[in-house]
């Protein structure tokens, strides 16, 4: 079954989402013509939220996702046939324990992050790494685990040993959140990612018409979308906010809410 692009990612301007998005749409044609689930590789929230908007406009599929833990960053999309039970998909993912004396040297996510892309391993090819107090955790496709297990020996000058975890050896990461109490004229996007985002709302405004904003994980090009308590805004190389609560109009007519942003 060939799907319509043009109608599907022409809108689409930025050229790497455009490349994403094509490649998704090579799986939920294979996906529809064979009927057997195929997996992207791993993608950002902003990446993930493109893909999904995407793949509900296409009737007979459906999709999950899954990074490795619950509060995984970092997910791969499951493309499946509409018939077929989630519960049934094997996303492939391997969890990794990147281990070395780290009490001397200092090292950092980017330091660990480094390491294993100067092997040639794409970045869409792992999930969240997790910084721990012997190393590093890391979550990656099944496919790049042999090697990555017999060419990752040091990280920083530290020599590491690479050895593959069960799901309850994961250090789960700490979320540090920054709650914000504020006002907003009203609760459309605009105002509130604003608000937490700390910018204005005319800044903000074009990042929303440029499709820089998703909302609850689905991009949104629309200013004056509606948000509610529990909802998810995330910007593209912003991080993302929570509408914790609303807490009802002050007497000059604004609207008082609570927002989580994640650090």
């Amino acid at each position: 079954m060939k799907l319509d692009r043009q109608a599907l990612i022409g809108h689409l301007r930025d050229q790497e989402e455009k490349a994403i998005l094509a490649k998704v749409l090579d799986h939920a044609e294979n996906v529809l013509k064979n009927h057997r689930p195929l997996l992207t590789n791993f993608y950002d929230p902003y990446h993930t939220g493109l893909i999904i908007s995407m793949l509900e406009r296409i009737p007979d599929l459906d999709f999950a996702t899954n990074g490795g833990y619950e509060t995984a960053e970092r997910v791969r999309t499951a493309i499946f046939p509409d018939y077929l039970d989630e519960n049934n998909i094997d996303y492939e993912t391997v969890l990794l324990a990147v281990e070395g004396n780290f009490k001397i040297v200092k090292v950092t996510h980017r330091d660990f992050l480094g390491s294993i892309l100067g092997l040639g391993i794409k970045r869409e090819m792992v999930g969240d790494l997790i910084v721990t107090d012997t190393g590093c955790q890391v979550v990656a496709v099944k496919e790049v685990a042999p090697y990555l297990s017999a060419n990752l020996t040091r990280v920083h000058r530290v020599r590491v040993d690479v050895r593959e975890i069960k799901p309850e050896e994961l250090v789960l990461p700490e979320i540090k959140v920054k709650e914000i109490k504020t006002t907003v004229a009203s609760l459309r996007l605009d105002a509130v990612a604003a608000a937490g985002f700390g910018t204005s709302r005319t800044r903000i405004a074009r990042e929303i018409l440029a499709e820089k904003l998703s909302l609850n994980w689905h991009t949104c090009s629309n200013v004056a979308s509606p948000v509610r308590p529990g909802d998810i805004i995330s910007m593209r190389g912003r991080g993302r906010i929570e509408v914790a609560e609303v807490k009802g109009s002050t007497r000059s007519g604004r609207i008082g809410i609570v927002i989580r942003r994640f650090l």
